[in-house]
């Protein structure tokens, strides 16, 4: 497996991976993708794609988001999505992205990392409840365990607050948990 920067000419298969990884939240996720993508082309946000025989397998990516501390607004990273092919989930693809995200992530002296996810499965990286440690989550529809962050090299004491998510998350209805019911 190749973990590697993404490239023009893998985002058809990035999409189309997310589509199939998340099923009928698939599209949604894919438009988050597309949102993101320009912060990344400016050089302000991370996209890794795994790739096994010329095949892309798994997709993170890594963008700009705010934190509002009591003295001014940090720039933080927000870790997602993660999607990983249905047929190589289980194989260690997810955390060789991950991994490899949080290590250029803190060679960006960016100060933490936030998400929405699973605490079974993004305990092994180091991420922790961000409630504990101060930080507020910018929804109420974030289950307060699902709410998680990693302090980096670069963090200070000071630096707790909401944290502000991306304009494109909210367009593309991607935080939190919606009653679909309702």
């Amino acid at each position: 497996m190749d973990v590697r920067a993404e490239q023009f000419g893998d985002r058809a298969s990035v999409l189309d991976l997310h589509r199939e990884a998340f099923g009928e939240e698939g599209g949604r996720v894919a438009s988050l993708v597309e949102s993101l993508a320009p912060a990344v082309d400016e050089g302000h946000g991370i996209s890794l794609v795994a790739e096994m025989e010329g095949e892309v397998v798994g997709h993170v990516m890594f963008t700009p988001s705010l934190l509002d501390t009591p003295r001014r607004l940090v720039e933080v990273s927000v870790l997602s999505p993660l999607g990983v092919a249905p047929a190589h989930q289980g194989d260690g693809v997810g955390s060789a992205l991950v991994r490899a995200g949080l290590e250029v992530t803190a060679r960006r002296s960016l100060p933490l990392v936030f998400l929405e996810g699973s605490p079974a499965y993004y305990r092994r990286f180091g991420f922790v409840a961000g409630g504990g440690l101060g930080f507020r989550k910018p929804s109420l529809r974030i289950p307060d365990e699902a709410f998680q962050v990693m302090t980096l090299p670069a963090h200070e004491s000071w630096m707790t607050g909401t944290l502000v998510y991306a304009d494109a998350f909210w367009r593309c209805d991607c935080v939190g948990l919606r009653d679909r019911e309702a």
